[in-house]
């Protein structure tokens, strides 16, 4: 009997054991090579795949080669963002493939074919790195799919409506006039002064979320900011490494450190969400922040359908809370830096921008009516969104076998959406790609880019970011505001040196040479 009970333990050990074994060969290298196989027949060119690396190796050095490199003004920024991928490309062609470990990344360039992708969401999903802690940052809106999705884009959209924005106006003009209200205090009258406009740009917008979103000062929700920064970089670092199934659980000094980030956000936000709750409840008057108009729009959902399962768990407003935080500080304020960076290049443009400034709102404070009607500084935030757009890459991953245009895809191949290639190719905007031409946009996105979906700084199709109108419109404010009151050119101290750190950022800061008007 022992002897048998010994078999039957040791024959099930075997087998759980043969497995997992049979498991992890299938993932880092049955399944790879037989996803290879397939995309070559399909007529795609790449590398050979490499067992459990892949490319990665290469990815990471040819990634943090040009770190120490800064470029010139007329140097190859796409080369220097993505420098691996730009090699590939050339060497196998616009619709090729790399591998992210045992995960074969399809390049997509083309313009149908990315209009195809964005378009039908619900095949074409967001990638999400296989390592858990990448879902960390903030599993909000960006992160969700299908009904969960739907769901929450229904009750978070009336929150980004013109309407509800031009109550917003105040927030984003008090917020401009305290960053020059410091510019003024420091810069001395009738002379140069030089100054790093990029973390003031940074603390701006912050203070912008914090109000419009929470109608909080900065000091309130700074904690969150310096958190999810922190957070940001290292989901960064992960995102460029084979995630090995369970070690998310040992007690590293980084799983400890985002563990504990992940808590301190979320008590400091629960914080604010129970603060407003309960003057809801106490009949207080509605504010017209991001937050109020959040949870009215939940409740009224869960109260039109009788079930709270139709509106969001605190849980979830937290999550999307922190992609407030997150999403909404970096878009604008490595639009505003880039902008001043380029009006600096190209003084002829400020002169106009600034001439149309005061031709149409004076030194008056700016309204909605009045930012609305600039049009020189709308082609010029355009042009720079094309030549520095905020997230220089969108991942996706089909959940089926697909026909792309031309392109067979198996099921699980994740497609990767340079945007920074797109708006630098010649094929699209012409020879003078490379170059500063606000011009372009004189007519407007849609003549502008020819019907193409080729200028994609805000994502496209259903999942386009909800937020555009908000960061255009305070990028308006902003760059108006500056006009007004200074002009600028770039100081000797300058050094050229886009980086992509989720958003697309100056690596060496903005050091810029500023003189009262």
């Amino acid at each position: 009997m022992e002897i048998s009970y010994n078999t039957t333990v040791t024959a099930t050990s075997v087998a759980i054991l043969l497995v997992y074994t049979w498991k992890v060969l299938n993932w880092a290298w049955f399944r790879p090579k037989k996803l290879e196989n397939y995309l070559r027949k399909s007529g795609l060119q790449g590398n050979k795949y490499k067992l459990l690396y892949g490319d990665l190796k290469e990815l990471t050095n040819k990634h943090n080669e040009p770190k120490s490199k800064p470029i010139n003004f007329s140097g190859d920024v796409p080369q220097r963002l993505i420098p691996f991928f730009c090699d590939s490309i050339n060497k196998n062609g616009k619709s090729s493939f790399v591998w992210l470990g045992p995960y074969p990344v399809v390049l997509i360039t083309e313009p149908e074919h990315v209009k195809e992708i964005l378009t039908k969401n619900y095949v074409y999903q967001k990638q999400i790195h296989p390592n858990p802690f990448s879902k960390i940052l903030a599993l909000g809106l960006s992160k969700l799919e299908e009904d969960k999705w739907a769901k929450h884009r229904k009750i978070i959209s009336p929150a980004f409506q013109v309407e509800k924005l031009k109550h917003m106006l105040p927030a984003f003009y008090q917020s401009c006039s305290e960053m020059i209200s410091k510019w003024e205090e420091i810069i001395p009258n009738e002379t140069s002064f030089e100054l790093d406009v990029w973390p003031d740009f940074q603390l701006m917008t912050s203070e912008v979320i914090s109000r419009t979103a929470f109608g909080s000062s900065y000091e309130e929700g700074r904690i969150v900011f310096e958190l999810q920064r922190e957070q940001a970089e290292h989901v960064t670092d992960i995102s460029r490494t084979v995630y090995i199934p369970g070690t998310r659980f040992l007690p590293t000094k980084r799983n400890k450190r985002m563990l504990e980030i992940k808590k301190q956000v979320q008590t400091t936000i629960r914080r604010i969400i129970d603060k407003r709750l309960m003057a809801m409840e106490a009949g207080e008057p509605s504010k017209n922040d991001l937050l109020a108009i959040l949870l009215e729009s939940n409740m009224k959902e869960i109260e039109q359908h009788g079930s709270k399962d139709f509106g969001m768990t605190t849980i979830e407003v937290i999550e999307e809370c922190k992609l407030f935080y997150f999403a909404g500080q970096e878009t604008t304020s490595v639009l505003l830096v880039w902008t001043m960076i380029l009006l600096c290049l190209h003084p002829e443009w400020q002169a106009r921008a600034r001439e149309e400034v005061l031709q149409v709102i004076g030194n008056e404070k700016p309204d909605f009516e009045g930012l609305s009607r600039l049009k020189i500084v709308t082609m010029i935030l355009h042009e720079t969104l094309r030549l520095f757009p905020p997230v220089p890459t969108y991942c996706r991953r089909n959940k089926h076998e697909v026909k792309l245009g031309e392109l067979s895809l198996p099921a699980g191949v994740l497609l990767f959406i340079p945007t920074i290639l797109i708006h630098y190719d010649k094929e699209l905007w012409g020879e003078d790609a490379k170059e500063f031409k606000p011009e372009r946009f004189s007519e407007g996105v849609l003549k502008a880019t020819k019907g193409h979906l080729s200028f994609i700084p805000f994502s496209g199709g259903p999942r386009v970011c909800i937020g555009q109108n908000f960061a255009m419109m305070e990028a308006k404010m902003a760059i108006a505001m500056i006009l007004q009151k200074f002009s600028f050119k770039l100081s000797p101290s300058y050094t050229h040196a886009p980086v992509a750190s989720f958003a697309l950022r100056p690596q060496y800061g903005a050091p810029l040479l500023i003189r009262k008007l």
